[in-house]
């Protein structure tokens, strides 16, 4: 089943999961060029999205959690 699971995930776990990858990375991205240019303001900026972007992880790790229990009982 696990190995199957992107298969027949809910698109609600698929659209937090890409959220979260997309706000992840352009925070990161985000934090390299502010630091590298020394724009701290740049820099301080990319910590709400890459925080927003965690929470978006977990949010999807709970939607995974509660499909898998739903399926496990039936």
């Amino acid at each position: 089943m696990l190995e199957q699971f992107w298969a027949t995930a809910p698109m609600s776990y698929k659209v937090l999961v890409f959220g979260a990858m997309g706000l992840i990375a352009v925070g990161i991205i985000l934090s390299i060029v502010g630091n590298t240019s020394g724009n701290q303001g740049l820099a301080l900026a990319s910590l709400p999205l890459i925080g927003v972007g965690l929470l978006l992880h977990v949010a999807g790790l709970v939607v995974r959690g509660q499909k898998i229990r739903k399926d496990y009982r039936k």
